[in-house]
């Protein structure tokens, strides 16, 4: 297979993952215009807090706090949760059932338009990004979340396909990769991270991205769509919750 025939593979495979950010931005867009005039918007729409692991320990300790904290977390942090959590529902069963002769499902089709040779053997890689972005989704605050997202959407197509097109310096112990990919990937994360979360915390999302990205498959043999999401945020909540790290989100002022 020559390079554009790869490149346009690749691409097809993975735009699903940018037409997700986009749906799910223009929804969170258009909510907030429609009430951005209204005192309770921040209640309507967005977390009280970002501190997302400090919610989740008073939901432990404090009882009677419970309608409190789910009240505070506004409903568009539910949206990105449960359409990730339908999503992962839909992509296992499918998953499932093109394993076995004896059930079939209504997209068991995807599999021949969008799976590698390798994946059609295991499991589809929508199969990882569902569970990594459901995870991500119900432990990050939205900015954060869509910080995350780009990151396992745009910056990950951006570097299969600058890799692609214009590799020539493949990683030593990642021959499938190339530091060119990575550079671009990395730049593209950095400038929508920066959007979302602020200066900070983009360089700390662009690093880890970057590293978990040219660590796997190799030598980590983990699928990037699942470690990027869960590292990302895991790395997000602990150093939100030990240094009080606060982000400062940019796009939020533009509107």
């Amino acid at each position: 297979m020559d390079g554009k025939s790869k490149a346009k593979k690749d691409a097809y495979r993975k735009i699903n993952h940018v037409f997700i950010f986009i749906g799910l931005f223009g929804v969170w867009y258009s909510s907030f215009n429609i009430m951005k005039d209204s005192t309770e918007k921040e209640i309507k729409t967005l977390p009280q807090t970002n501190n997302m692991l400090q919610l989740y320990i008073r939901l432990l300790t404090e009882p009677n706090c419970i309608e409190e904290v789910l009240f505070s977390l506004g409903w568009f942090y539910y949206v990105l949760f449960f359409f990730f959590y339908i999503f992962y529902l839909i992509i296992s069963t499918n998953e499932l059932t093109r394993k076995t002769k004896y059930i079939t499902f209504p997209l068991n089709f995807l599999p021949n338009l969008l799976l590698t040779d390798e994946e059609k053997r295991t499991y589809g890689s929508y199969l990882y990004f569902a569970i990594g972005q459901m995870f991500a989704a119900f432990i990050c605050s939205p900015m954060v979340y869509f910080s995350i997202l780009a990151m396992s959407s745009i910056g990950d197509l951006m570097t299969s396909q600058f890799g692609i097109r214009y590799g020539k310096r493949h990683i030593s112990w990642n021959p499938k990769k190339t530091y060119e990919g990575t550079l671009a990937g990395s730049i593209t994360s950095f400038a929508i991270c920066f959007l979302f979360v602020g200066f900070l915390w983009a360089l700390i999302f662009t690093i880890t991205f970057t590293a978990f990205d040219i660590f796997t498959k190799k030598p980590i043999n983990i699928s990037d769509n699942l470690l990027i999401p869960i590292g990302c945020a895991l790395i997000y909540i602990f150093i939100r919750y030990t240094f009080n790290l606060n982000y400062n989100s940019i796009i939020l002022k533009f509107f």
